[in-house]
């Protein structure tokens, strides 16, 4: 069987990147892979195509695109133009590999390919929802009619949480509850470890004796940050947020307007594994969204890590955060309850361990991306189509 991903956006700064290359890699191990997408660099087990765009676009943002244009921005035509671009990719990509099932991410506009793709040669797609694109639907109604009719034509459409598929329903109807299945995101439980050794962070950051809390992810209004730093002016421990933004020139003038001294950024990773090390470094990890979270894969990285987490009870990230198990919820946009909280594990070093050991469990026996990328096997394999005659000779490579 053969399976190819396409993949709107660069396969690192982002949790549908993060999401796309682990799931591939994972599935890679089994059967033969392969992945349209933006991004060059190389992940085990895939065979990579190109996604040929003359502009980079995205839903929210992206870290790695600081400059790339908006979906609810660009012109009709622009949107005629990636859509030409991206059949190209896809057809190319199908041409030479020749899947038996494709496997897309997001709602829209690789969809729209797939739909296309799927008349044309037969092959059968699934959909993961991300929940990041649902805003722009719900903004830009010219995404709404092509989407709605790749979605139907769709053998399976996966959200990443139940709060997402609600969120779908919302947008899209209910037509499409006997497609739905729900898959969440994993996490590599191997990288993201209780067992790194983390003294080279403390020599580099100057970090050596601080307790850490800590943010990772895009830097976003609907992130929530502003809230965890106005919390920082009440917490006595060393706050790190991780990731890069439209919001962090706001965010730096806030610290400063505050006149924090606790509060540092430390930007965008990439690729380097810094970040599970911050994970394990970080005495509490926080997720003060303000938005429906589809689940938010740092979430379930930190929980690898044995970090204990606080976060707002928004969207999917309930299916990993039991209250008082792994972690503490807390209501969003409310400061003085990320600092009550925060400082409720700052101070109680048993209480810490006992919930970090809960949520390395719980990521384990959940979250594995074994676990996750084994439930999408068996839909391909239920779904592939394996054609008796083609329409050439050509043998796949």
């Amino acid at each position: 069987m053969r399976i190819l991903y396409l993949q709107t956006f660069p396969l690192w700064g982002c949790g549908s990147g993060t999401y796309a290359h682990y799931l591939a890699s994972e599935v890679g191990k089994h059967y033969k892979v392969a992945m349209v997408v933006p991004d060059i660099r190389p992940i085990p087990n895939v065979k990579f195509y190109p996604l040929k765009l003359s502009f980079p676009v995205a839903f929210t943002g992206h870290p790695e695109w600081p400059n790339c244009k908006l979906y609810t921005e660009i012109s009709n035509r622009e949107i005629v133009n990636i859509y030409e671009e991206m059949l190209n990719s896809v057809t190319d990509a199908v041409e030479d590999f020749q899947p038996n099932i494709i496997h897309v991410h997001h709602a829209f506009p690789l969809s729209w390919v797939a739909r296309v793709i799927k008349n044309t040669y037969q092959i059968p797609y699934i959909i993961s929802i991300h929940g990041s694109e649902l805003p722009t639907v719900q903004k830009d109604r010219r995404y709404l009619a092509l989407s709605s009719d790749a979605l139907r034509r769709a053998r399976r459409i996966v959200p990443n949480s139940f709060w997402t598929k609600e969120w779908l329903f919302k947008i899209f109807g209910d037509e499409f509850r006997s497609q739905v299945r729900v898959i969440p995101g994993g996490v590599d439980i191997k990288k993201f470890s209780p067992d790194l050794t983390t003294a080279d962070l403390d020599k580099k950051y100057d970090l050596k004796g601080q307790k850490i809390v800590m943010f990772a992810g895009k830097l976003t209004p609907y992130k929530g940050v502003k809230y965890l730093i106005q919390a920082a002016r009440k917490i006595p421990a060393t706050v790190l947020i991780l990731g890069e933004g439209a919001e962090r020139a706001s965010l730096e003038k806030r610290v400063a307007d505050y006149g924090l001294k606790n509060v540092r950024f430390i930007g965008h990773l990439g690729t380097s594994n810094a970040l599970n090390k911050f994970y394990k470094r970080a005495s509490i990890f926080v997720a003060p969204s303000v938005w429906d979270e589809p689940l938010g894969l740092v979430i379930l990285e930190a929980m690898a890590c044995k970090t204990p987490v606080v976060v707002t009870r928004k969207g999917g990230i309930p299916l990993a955060v039991k209250e008082g198990v792994n972690g503490y919820f807390v209501r969003p946009r409310n400061a003085t309850e990320i600092a009550e909280k925060v400082n409720l594990l700052l101070n109680n070093e048993e209480k810490r361990r006992k919930m970090g050991e809960n949520a390395r469990r719980i990521a384990v026996e959940k979250f594995s991306w074994e676990t996750i990328a084994h439930r999408f096997i068996l839909m391909y394999e239920k779904f592939a189509y394996f054609p008796k005659n083609k329409n050439n000779n050509k043998s796949p490579k």
